[in-house]
């Protein structure tokens, strides 16, 4: 498929301006430069830092590269439209991001209730950005100057771009575009697709006609001629003979719950077979908004439909009925190739915050300023993550030599680098440069995951390029430690054990987070995650390759609570499985329904959209809803904390559990009344009552800062001689990763589900929860 690349468009013809130190934010900054006006306008709501993991920096210095001067608005005041006139009118459009993150995930807990901070905002200070920062911002930028285009991108608006279920609101919303009376929407990383807007408006066309560009969506009043129509409005009834072919239908040459071939061993070749449809002609109707506003199972069946179309090579075009008009989405863009990937992280970044913010600390960006992102995209396909709905299943790697020259530019550029680098990742730690094996298959394959139920037989899992680029970043001169933060899909790890050994020998500062999510199969099925037994391989690799280096180190898992489909009795287990193994966990994660996500479906719905959807005998699930229900499930992993005791003790009376409460080894809890709810304090009987704090980690495990010897501890586990209990280094309290520069989280609170994620996880990615829900800049899933 022939794509332009975006490094060899003709330049615009403001390039004779050269490269700004800064993307100007004030007048006084443009008058500097020499600019009368700006060409492009991105408003924000981040803290402007000039760094490749902030989407404002990327998407700025991109369009510089193009010769178009960018003015950047961080964080207006949105009260009323001043604060989106003080870089007067843009030349050829507004640019519209919420910023790194969800706003609402940014600024509400899993609980919904309200954050007081903000990790992509100077001194960590709330309230800097408003709910649905995209709708809001696009209104003021209208009310400023009305007839100037509006592009609306980034996660919040990527995520949105259908029909969806709004947490927040307990209600399916429209696409953020009709809210939002935005021009055109550019969803996933979106370099590709704004380049050519870009381009296209700079030769003069109007921005109501550019409504064929992969990656975009765009409002139309009918489809275009020439689209053949797939309609999947409806769910198909069982035996029913079908006009249209089955929206469900996936590619079975590369599905491996399909034996590839009957014949024997010697037969010839699978053939793989093109396309089922032309996916330059053909459009598949999704249910109007209307109807999945008042109908969870359609909308079930949506999500569903959705989910299928993300092959950018195979990928048909979505349309679907708000009112009187249509919402088209093209198709995913083409990722980028690694000559492009190098070409976007070589730009002339500053890799510092803008000089307007002084001495202010942003925590995201002390998080991540010594860390480098070495790819994009997910093939996992976690059904409680957005990335692959953002950022795509197809891996997009950056170069050897692009990694190591961003590694100079660190030791080189980055105030106080004291010779540590705190990441070298993506959205996960261990897919540089794998993916399919045959390039046919993989243009037509429709699975949502290479790696569930099993690893696909046709996906290289061969970590040579990791473990080469592991070795070659150690040399680089200036470098004395690498850390791995990102999460390292260990079902991918066992089949590459000298990954595993590199890893453990050169890149663990003590503790390893890995995630399992849960325990139990049926929850981890509808998680799209391996079972436990892929954990406890990994695990016996890991423990024995530490030995052979002569390191005590330990792995920390995490965990989800209240699932879609988790049942009480399910995270029972999980708790007992936390106990038995003596893991105490200081920060959990309640699910958090993000827009899009396969679980936020389920959790909607309460029905499985994994599997065909139905009216009538349909797979219906346990959802876990309401304060009380979700907060027993997040107890259940807090088994530890006596706050939960009471809630407990009456949850497992009422299940016919009343045997796991006593003093007994198999016991979850105490009696009520038990010594073991007595403070230290109270042991002591010094009248003094200090809280209790709990590691997630193993009350008995030494603590590896001390040189392998164990400070005194109380009966709960905690450490009393000095440091913050539950924190370690390498890890958070939650077993998150904390960079190797001793910067916090962004959630350093215990209970404080910082930005979306996993408590303790790292703030989300410019491109969502694709992020995982929070998380590390360009590092999200979003949950």
């Amino acid at each position: 498929m022939n794509v332009n690349k975006i490094n060899e468009y003709p330049k615009y013809w403001a390039e004779c301006y050269g490269t700004s130190p800064f993307l100007p934010t004030s007048r006084k900054e443009m008058e500097a430069l020499g600019w009368d006006s700006c060409d492009i306008i991105i408003v924000t709501g981040d803290a402007y830092v000039d760094h490749p993991s902030f989407g404002m920096a990327v998407i700025g210095r991109l369009l510089e590269s193009q010769g178009f001067r960018v003015g950047i608005i961080a964080q207006p005041d949105w009260n009323n439209k001043d604060a989106f006139m003080q870089l007067g009118k843009p030349n050829l459009f507004f640019g519209i991001t919420a910023g790194n993150m969800d706003s609402m995930i940014n600024r509400y807990t899993a609980d919904r209730k309200l954050r007081h901070d903000d990790a992509y905002t100077p001194n960590n200070e709330g309230g800097k950005r408003p709910d649905r920062a995209v709708l809001v911002y696009s209104q003021r930028c209208r009310e400023a100057y009305k007839e100037t285009p509006i592009v609306l991108g980034g996660i919040e608006a990527s995520l949105r771009r259908l029909a969806h279920y709004d947490y927040w609101s307990d209600k399916v919303r429209r696409s953020v575009l009709f809210d939002a009376k935005g021009d055109i929407l550019l969803f996933g990383n979106a370099e590709r697709a704004l380049v050519e807007v870009a381009h296209r408006l700079a030769d003069g066309e109007d921005i109501a006609n550019l409504t064929n560009i992969a990656g975009t969506a765009v409002i139309l009043k009918e489809i275009p001629a020439g689209y053949k129509e797939i309609d999947s409005s409806r769910i198909e009834k069982p035996g029913k003979a079908m006009p249209m072919p089955n929206p469900y239908a996936t590619e079975e040459t590369c599905s491996t719950n399909q034996k590839e071939n009957a014949q024997p061993a010697a037969a010839q070749p699978v053939q793989i077979q093109p396309s089922r449809h032309d996916a330059t002609s053909t459009v598949v109707r999704l249910p109007s908004y209307e109807k999945l506003r008042n109908d969870r199972i359609l909308y079930a069946h949506a999500s569903r439909v959705m989910h299928l179309e993300t092959n950018p090579y195979s990928a048909r075009a979505l349309v679907q009925t708000h009112g009187d008009r249509e919402l088209w989405i093209n198709r995913p863009p083409i990722p980028l190739s690694t000559e492009e990937m190098d070409f976007v992280f070589g730009l002339p970044y500053a890799r510092v915050p803008h000089p307007c913010y002084g001495k202010a600390k942003i925590p995201a960006y002390d998080m991540i300023k010594t860390s480098v992102n070495i790819m994009r995209g997910c093939f996992g396909g976690c059904s409680f993550c957005s990335i692959t709905e953002h950022e795509g299943r197809i891996i997009q790697n950056r170069s050897k030599e692009s990694i190591l020259n961003e590694l100079e530019e660190i030791r080189d550029k980055v105030p106080g680098f004291t010779g540590t680098i705190s990441d070298l990742g993506g959205p996960t730690a261990n897919m540089y440069r794998l993916g399919c094996s045959d390039p046919r298959a993989e243009a037509n394959c429709r699975r949502p995951s290479c790696i569930f139920p099993e690893i696909c037989k046709k996906l290289d899992t061969d970590h040579k390029h990791t473990i080469d680029l592991y070795r070659k970043a150690r040399q680089v001169k200036g470098i004395k430690k690498i850390m791995i933060a990102s999460g390292v899909r260990y079902d991918l790890a066992i089949e590459s054990p000298e990954y595993i050994r590199e890893l453990v020998t050169h890149h663990v500062g003590g503790y390893l987070k890995i995630a399992p999510e849960h325990t139990e199969k049926g929850t981890l099925d509808l998680m799209m995650k391996p079972g436990m037994g892929t954990y406890d391989r990994f695990k016996a690799l890991f423990e024995k390759y530490s030995k052979e280096a002569g390191k005590k180190q330990y792995l920390i898992p995490y965990f989800i609570s209240a699932h879609p489909g988790s049942t009480d009795e399910d995270m029972l287990n999980l708790a007992l499985w936390l106990k038995k193994n003596e893991f105490q966990c200081d920060q959990v994660q309640n699910f958090y329904p993000s827009p899009m996500c396969n679980a936020t479906a389920m959790y909607h719905s309460e029905t499985n959209p994994l599997k065909r959807v139905k009216y009538k005998k349909r797979e219906d699930l346990f959802v876990a809803k309401g304060e009380r229900q979700r907060r027993l499930h997040k107890a259940l992993l807090r088994y530890h904390d006596p706050a939960n005791w009471p809630l407990l003790r009456e949850a497992l009376i009422n299940m016919g559990k009343k045997h796991l409460i006593g003093d007994a080894p198999h016991c979850l809890i105490p009696h009520e009344g038990s010594d073991a709810e007595l403070t230290q304090a109270d042991r002591r009987k010094s009248g003094r009552h200090s809280a209790k704090r709990f590691a997630t980690k193993h009350p008995n495990q030494p603590d590896i800062r001390k040189d392998g010897q164990r400070g005194n501890r109380g009966a709960n586990g905690q450490n009393n001689k000095g440091g913050k209990p539950g924190s370690r280094n390498g890890t958070s309290a939650s077993g998150r990763s904390t960079p190797a520069n001793g910067n916090k989280p962004a959630s350093g609170k215990p209970g404080a589900n910082k930005a979306g994620s996993k408590p303790g996880q790292r703030p989300a990615k410019a491109s969502n929860g694709g992020q995982r829900q929070g998380g590390k800049p360009q590092r999200t899933r979003q949950r």
